[in-house]
């Protein structure tokens, strides 16, 4: 269950990176308030992974999860470009977050 929260932490994490832009800087109240409800709630699911997972690897993999779903969305939605210059690294970040989880021991 543990490792089900901090999975929708990250998904959180990739929502709250996407809602950044459409505040204009924080000028834009309600794209604001969507920003920093999203904000707290990733880092509250953050909290209770941490409560059974060791904070190097739950942060690790929560960091993760959201560069590669925030480049990914970009990539898909977006347009941004899909090299390997970005792609490579993307599954780089993939193996080191599968490998976190199967060696985390918890």
């Amino acid at each position: 269950m543990t490792w089900l929260i901090l999975l929708a932490a990250g998904a959180v994490e990739v929502a709250w990176a996407l809602s950044i832009e459409p505040t204009r800087g924080f000028t834009r109240l309600w794209p604001t308030v969507l920003c920093v409800a999203l904000g707290v709630s990733a880092v509250y699911l953050l909290t209770q992974a941490l409560k059974s997972l060791p904070i190097g690897t739950a942060y690790a993999v929560f960091t993760g999860i959201g560069a590669v779903g925030t480049v990914s969305v970009g990539i898909l939605a977006r347009g941004d470009a899909a090299t390997p210059g970005r792609l490579i690294p993307l599954a780089l970040i993939v193996v080191g977050i599968i490998s976190l989880r199967l060696f985390s021991g918890a």
